[in-house]
């Protein structure tokens, strides 16, 4: 909803502008010329454009702030001082077909940056599809305020960050261009668990932690429609089994588990499933 907020100084102006001139000698003269101003419309000051954000803007964003649907304010940091979040992508709003700016709460406005930061991310962090989908990296994005976009800004920003647990954010270290090109700086962020997949003690977290399991490989599950638990598992069982396979270090010894996704994470996009052996 947009807020518009009236200035006091037409109120003042309007209560102040009315005069008369009075005369103690000459009262019928003075009600016969008193007159009433007109009040002088308020002019309101243009509010300044915000700071358009930058590639490689750190943020010291706390879960809460990575689930805001706009940029938290005061939340930018050095990129020295424990950043959660990296800037890797800034775009601009679409148009109408008429040249018209959209707003940026529009559907239209948030189908195309809920299209564009994913697909940016894998460009941005090099590597491939399934590196990243075996890694803790993911994107979240914002737009600005309503008050923001009244000033001008026309932008929106996808930013990098971590999830470790469902309340924390990992650490980023920088530069995150190029990442998951590098094997040691990808392991930081590589994605294991303890616990035995699909058991309550079952938690993600990085390989560079104490880990049980190790996720190796993905899965692309097609279809448009959720396939079931079922028909899911059956398509990740042979896949899986190959790559235990290769891994295994005694071959009459082979352990895995496999992870399909949910029907949640189904509707929310997740189309593959993950293989996880034994660390």
């Amino acid at each position: 909803m947009r807020h518009a907020s009236v200035s006091a100084l037409a109120c003042l102006t309007m209560l102040f502008g009315l005069s008369a001139c009075t005369d103690e000698g000459n009262r019928d003269d003075a009600r016969s010329t008193s007159t009433q101003q007109t009040p002088e419309p308020a002019v309101s000051e243009k509010p300044k454009p915000p700071r358009r954000p930058k590639v490689g803007d750190c943020h010291r964003l706390t879960w809460n702030d990575a689930l805001a649907p706009t940029a938290p304010v005061k939340k930018r940091v050095g990129c020295a001082k424990k950043p959660t979040a990296v800037t890797f992508y800034v775009g601009r709003v679409k148009r109408d077909s008429d040249g018209t700016r959209l707003a940026v709460d529009a559907p239209s406005v948030q189908k195309q940056v809920a299209r564009v930061c994913p697909d940016r991310l894998q460009k941005h962090l090099g590597g491939n599809k399934d590196l990243l989908r075996r890694s803790l990296l993911t994107t979240v994005w914002f737009t600005p305020t309503i008050e923001q976009e009244e000033a001008g800004a026309d932008w929106f920003r996808c930013d990098l960050v971590a999830p470790l647990t469902e309340r924390t954010l990992l650490v980023l270290q920088t530069p995150v261009q190029g990442l998951l090109d590098d094997p040691g700086r990808r392991e930081r962020y590589a994605l294991c668990a303890s616990g035995d997949p699909g058991s309550k003690s079952f938690k993600r977290t990085t390989c560079r932690g104490a880990h049980a399991w190790r996720a190796v490989s993905t899965v692309d599950i097609s279809g448009e429609a959720y396939p079931g638990a079922g028909s899911i598992e059956t398509t990740m069982d042979d896949a899986c089994s190959d790559v235990a396979t290769e891994e295994a270090t005694n071959p009459l010894d082979v352990r895995w588990s496999q992870e399909g996704p949910t029907r949640k994470q189904w509707k929310a996009g997740r189309r593959y499933g993950i293989c996880w052996v034994p660390a």
